[in-house]
């Protein structure tokens, strides 16, 4: 057995309520368009999660709920603004399934994302893993407990401007 996981940083978030914290930050209208476009392509190619990990900020939340996936979820205030090895731990401990969608926030995606990939995609904005951007990334071991930096192969990435220009 393998795992999936589908790895993808928040939508376009709003700066227009300077009162609002950063936490309270909702999606503007391109991170609206941008994760309904994610969770088409996801369902295009098959890459449904069986269980989500999100983080419980306000625009994970909305770009979540545009993704429009069907799965058991856990809200998790650990994710917000979590680094890759906090992540990871995550992921250690609440993965559940064959195929995990971990939806949280830069830098700690990006980070986590590298680092778990023995080599990286050849796309020109892995690097930069813009807002909405999603690794999909396949691991040969049986348990979530198991997976480590270093031993995922990348099976696929996007940015939601691939979808929606």
């Amino acid at each position: 057995m393998s795992l999936t996981l589908i790895l993808m940083r928040h939508a376009k978030s709003s700066w227009d309520d300077p009162a609002l914290t950063d936490f309270d930050r909702p999606l503007n209208a391109r991170g609206k368009k941008s994760a309904k476009a994610i969770g088409n392509w996801l369902r295009d190619q098959k890459y449904l999660p069986d269980h989500i990990l999100c983080s419980s900020s306000v625009r994970t939340r909305e770009t979540l709920k545009g993704l429009q996936l069907d799965a058991g979820t856990e809200f998790l205030e650990g994710l917000y603004h979590a680094s890759e090895d906090g992540m990871l731990r995550i992921l250690q401990n609440h993965g559940q399934g064959k195929t995990a969608l971990m939806l949280g926030h830069n830098p700690g995606t990006a980070f986590l994302a590298r680092r778990l990939l023995r080599t990286p995609p050849a796309h020109p904005k892995f690097s930069l893993y813009p807002t909405a951007a999603t690794l999909v990334a396949r691991f040969e071991e049986e348990r979530w407990q198991d997976i480590d930096f270093g031993s995922g192969t990348a099976r696929d990435f996007i940015v939601p401007r691939e979808l929606t220009e």
